[in-house]
């Protein structure tokens, strides 16, 4: 699934007002750029005109009036075109943008990197981030192609009456130019690297700072203070000196984008010169020679160009790590058969949501009919082993989950998993719409609240038609209906994280046995910190947050 899609990839799927304000903008931009270059062509043209005139008899025939008027022309043009550009171009931008978070939200939705790593944007700094990168994706095409576009079609005017005045002086234009190509691709992977190092090396210093702030008292005591501030604060300063040593490599680019300009003018002129034009045969090339210093003006936004293209390509890396996995049209149909009898879990290396090893290995067997329970500490890593499991966390630590025969990998697990945790999402929406479950019958439903002992609580409600909201429920009775999900689910293998939780002893084990009862014929692997008379016939994997280890 393509998730960022700009009006010149697929026109097909651009709103249709986006392409025609995007043309419009381009239009504008060209006319901005020719403005520029008749309004300097024609000055020059004209001064150079009545120093030909001088004081003679032939100044006073000279019609001046048509020049000037046309002066004024080409400067009011330019200027209304710069500024109709800007709302043109922002307003495609902004079109373009309601399409492209819809579709870029719709595919984070979907994806179970988010859906395992959501908590990451509770962090300020990588929320910035995320917000950055969709503004600079949003933008891209303002920033970087309409630019380039214009200034390319202006090369080719300029390039093209050099032909036609003074063709010599592109031996002189044209290796600058390949010199300007040749510094841009080697500066772009620069930037893009400096620019990725100098953004983790900001967040970190950043989260330091922030760490060493938050602890001013026990720092000061353990005389750590000054060495914690001087670490974070150079971590900083070493942060600028990269960003400061990117400026200073694409000021380099502007240099040479600027000399573009005054250099090919000067070639232009002295060619004219050495072919022999003189006095009126030389105001054509000097046009075309001030038409290249107006176009090497209109470029010296270069590395402004090549910053914002390096930006652009970073967040849409960025975004599509958020949005990795499986789409919206690969998701499972609840009516599909599925069927898993048995996982053999082979040295699975146990690891947080971040990737950090948590130690010890997996070795596991899981049948359906067999509940397992994981019994730990909170803060062992139960709930993270439940997603390796499932597939909900990449990293798999390198081992092997084989299924009835067949090794699976974490996006087929994905597939095959149903992963209740016990923080269940409650949806603005009727009841029947929170128990994800649109194939089940009014039956169903009933029978699986009923189960997690909800069914009266719904009945008062208002049925399964009833609104309810994230604080209409409890949050044991949020906890109820998320098992009813569970039960509702057609996937082959059920993970459940603390299924007691929120609950008296009585009622967990009571609903407990029933979920043993009704998932017999699933694999059923849950998470309990609480001992329950529910779970005696059930093997017990105590979690000890060295390694899994089969209860004797």
């Amino acid at each position: 699934m393509s998730l960022f899609i700009s009006p010149e990839e697929n026109k097909s799927e651009a709103p249709q007002g986006s392409i025609f304000w995007w043309r419009l903008a381009l239009l504008l931009a060209l006319v901005a750029l020719f403005s520029g270059i008749l309004l300097t062509g024609v000055s020059v043209w004209f001064l150079g005109a009545v120093a030909l005139a001088g004081a003679g008899g032939a100044a006073y025939t000279f019609n001046f009036h048509i020049p000037a008027a046309l002066i004024r022309l080409f400067a009011m043009a330019r200027t209304a075109a710069k500024y109709g550009e800007r709302l043109v171009g922002h307003k495609a931008a902004l079109l373009d943008q309601v399409s492209r978070r819809a579709m870029l939200f719709s595919a984070m939705a979907a994806a179970p990197r988010v859906r395992s790593a959501s908590w990451q944007l509770g962090d300020q700094d990588r929320l910035a981030d995320f917000i950055d990168d969709v503004e600079n994706l949003d933008f891209a095409k303002l920033r970087v192609q309409l630019p380039l576009q214009a200034t390319a079609v202006g090369l080719a005017f300029t390039v093209a009456a050099t032909i036609v005045v003074a063709p010599m002086a592109l031996l002189v234009a044209l290796p600058i130019l390949l010199g300007v190509i040749v510094c841009a691709r080697w500066l772009l992977p620069v930037l893009a690297k400096n620019w990725h190092s100098a953004r983790l090396d900001k967040r970190a210093a950043g989260r330091r700072l922030g760490t060493a702030l938050g602890a001013v008292v026990p720092l000061q005591a353990e005389h750590a203070w000054p060495e914690t501030l001087t670490t974070s604060f150079a971590a900083l300063a070493r942060t600028d000196a990269r960003l400061l040593l990117s400026r200073r490599r694409m000021a380099v680019a502007d240099t040479l984008v600027g000399l573009l300009g005054p250099i090919a003018g000067l070639a232009v002129l002295g060619s004219a010169w050495l072919n022999g034009q003189r006095g009126e045969a030389l105001l054509a090339a000097a046009f075309v020679a001030f038409a290249w210093l107006a176009l090497g003006e209109a470029a010296q936004g270069a590395s402004r160009i090549l910053h914002a293209h390096v930006k652009e390509g970073a967040a849409s890396k960025a975004l599509k790590a958020w949005t990795a996995g499986t789409s919206p049209d690969d998701a499972p149909a609840r009516s599909q058969p599925f069927r898993l009898s048995r996982l053999q879990i082979i040295a699975l290396r146990r690891c947080a949501p971040h990737g950090r090893p948590l130690g010890g290995t997996v070795d596991l067997i899981l049948e359906a009919g067999r509940p397992t329970v994981l019994s730990g500490p909170s803060g062992c890593g139960k709930t993270s082993l439940l997603k390796q499991v499932g597939g909900w966390l990449e990293a798999d630590g390198g081992g092997k989950l084989i299924g009835d025969g067949i090794e699976l990998m974490a996006s087929s697990r994905r597939k095959l998993t149903y992963l209740g945790l016990h923080d269940a999402a409650v949806l603005s929406d009727s009841v029947r719409e929170n128990l994800f479950a649109p194939d089940a019958t009014d039956a169903e439903c009933w029978a699986a609240l009923d189960v997690v002992e909800l069914g009266e609580r719904v009945r008062l409600a208002g049925g399964l038609d009833g609104w309810i909201t994230q604080d209409t429920l409890s949050l044991g009775e949020a906890h109820r209906l998320n098992l009813a999900r569970a039960l509702l689910s057609p996937l082959p293998m059920i993970l459940l994280d603390e299924p007691g939780e929120h609950l008296d002893r009585e009622q967990a084990r009571r609903i407990v046995e029933r979920l043993i009862a009704r998932l017999q014929h699933r694999i059923l692997l849950v998470s309990s910190h609480k001992a329950s008379d529910a779970w005696e016939a059930a093997q017990e994997l105590k979690l000890d947050g060295l390694a899994l280890q089969r209860a004797e």
